[in-house]
C-alpha cells in the first residue's frame, strides 16, 4: 500500500534520527516478518495496544506517521 518493503521497514527501524521512531519502525518490521503484535509489544516492553495502534496508524497515514514529533510536556532536562 504504502510501496514499503520489509527492508525499507528494517532500514528505517535503524536509520531513523529518534529513538521513538526507530522503536516504532522496528514493530512493525518485526510484525510484517512474522511475528504477532502481542509478541512484539512484550519483546519491546509496551502495552499490546500501543503496538497495535502503531500498525492501524501507518496502514491510514502512512510512513510519515511513525515519525515522533514531541507534543507537549516538560522539555527534557539538560545539564
Amino acid at each position: 500500500m504504502w510501496d514499503q518493503t520489509p527492508e525499507c521497514l528494517l532500514a528505517q527501524s535503524i536509520q531513523a534520527s529518534h529513538t521513538r521512531t526507530r522503536e516504532r519502525f522496528s514493530a512493525l518490521y518485526q510484525v510484517v516478518t512474522g511475528s504477532s503484535p502481542v509478541a512484539v509489544a512484550k519483546k519491546l516492553g509496551r502495552r499490546h495496544d500501543t503496538v497495535t495502534g502503531w500498525i492501524n496508524k501507518y496502514n491510514l497515514s502512512g510512513p510519515d506517521s511513525m515519525v515522533y514529533r514531541r507534543t507537549g510536556g516538560h522539555p527534557p532536562f539538560v545539564e
